[in-house]
Formats: structure tokens, sequence, C-alpha cells
């Protein structure tokens, strides 16, 4: 069974439904559920907000926490999962935002990928994951499988 049809399966099981707020792996997570036949019934909506202003527009970001901390941080990252959340249907949504490459800087390197978890009722709960400077390709592909392990771990603590 893959990752995808196990998430699809167990939210299928408490009836939720899943949205996800993607900037740097521009749909993936949604791209590799729907991929899976049948989802429809847990997949509720994805958000692909690569731009700032795509972040402030259909999720609500602040323009002040950008402009603080950037794109690339918790805070975002939080807000991200509560917008989606706010402006779908879901009962459980994950974001990420981070820089698969190549490129970076000092503050904020190649491979840093920020993580939120939101699930109606609860604390957002927010990661970030230094996978390093592995190339675009592996940092996205990572970065998925991230997002898949924290919609796990919201199904397995329901």
């Amino acid at each position: 069974m893959s990752a995808a049809s196990d998430i699809l399966d167990r939210y299928r099981a408490l009836g939720w439904r899943i949205a996800a707020a993607e900037s740097c792996t521009g749909g993936m997570v949604m791209a590799a559920l729907t991929d899976v036949p049948g989802s429809s019934d847990v997949v509720e909506r994805g958000f692909v907000t690569y731009s700032n202003a795509a972040k402030v527009e259909m999720l609500g970001v602040k323009e002040q926490s950008l402009y603080a901390v950037g794109a690339v941080s918790e805070e975002v990252a939080r807000e991200m999962a509560e917008g989606a959340l706010e402006f779908s249907n879901a009962d459980v949504t994950v974001s990420i935002t981070g820089i698969a490459g190549p490129g970076g800087s000092e503050h904020k390197p190649e491979g840093r990928v920020c993580f939120g978890l939101a699930v109606k009722g609860r604390p957002v709960l927010t990661e970030t994951v230094e996978f390093g400077p592995l190339g675009r390709a592996n940092v996205r592909a990572r970065s998925v499988q991230k997002a898949f392990d924290l919609l796990k771990y919201a199904a397995d603590n329901s």
C-alpha cells in the first residue's frame, strides 16, 4: 500500500477531509493523494501559493509576517495552515513553505522547509526541517513525505 493510500484510508475511516497549502512543493502533496482512485471523498482542496501575494490573497497570511520573518518561517507555515482550514471545508490541513533550491542564503539555506499542521479544534503544530542541499527534486520529495508523516500523526492522534 502506498503512503498516499494509507493516509486516505485513515482519513476515510475518521470521516475527515484534507486540504493542503503548498509553496515549494507546488501541489505535489495533492497530486500524490489524487493519484489514488477514489480520493475525492477525502481530498477537499489544495492551495498552491508559490508567491507571497498568493499566500496573502488565498490564505490570509499577514503581510507583516512575510515582511518580519519571511515566507520560509514557522510563523508563515502556521498562517498558511490556518488559512487553508479557514478557506476550505477540510478537517485537517498541512502547509509547506521552504527553499527547495538551488540557492538559499546564510540565514535561509537551501533545504530548509517549514511545515504547519492544523486540525479543527486543536492548536496548530509547526516544524522546520533542514534537509540540506540535496537538490531541488530531493528536497521537494522529502517535503511531501514529511507532509504525509504529519497527516498520519494527525490521524493517529485523533
